[in-house]
């Protein structure tokens, strides 16, 4: 199974394929050097097999190439980044709070 991560900019999303194949997605948007994550989603027949968690750690991974921080308004983002606190950088110190990420970077 061949997995990728691909960010699709003229449709405001990453999507991640498996062997060329769509099965998910989260949607972006970048202003300045913030880049907004409000909604992934993946189809639920390949649910439970890791594609959810290898699409945040291929946009986290993009917007750190980037230089840019992230705004985690998806839950299951906001969830990945506390369960991989070496993600809580890319949150703004000041945005933390609002997210709950607060503690995680300790």
């Amino acid at each position: 199974m061949d997995t990728k991560v691909v960010d699709v900019p003229e449709r405001g999303r990453f999507e991640v394929r498996v062997d060329d194949r769509v099965v998910g997605l989260a949607s972006y948007h970048v202003d300045g050097t913030t880049m907004t994550l409000p909604h992934t989603e993946v189809d639920p027949s390949v649910g439970g097999q890791g594609i959810g968690t290898a699409l945040v750690a291929g946009v986290l991974a993009a917007a750190r190439e980037r230089g840019l921080t992230v705004l985690p308004y998806c839950s299951f983002i906001r969830h990945y980044i506390q369960q991989h606190p070496e993600y809580t950088d890319l949150v703004a110190a000041d945005d933390r709070p609002h997210f709950g990420l607060e503690t995680a970077d300790r």
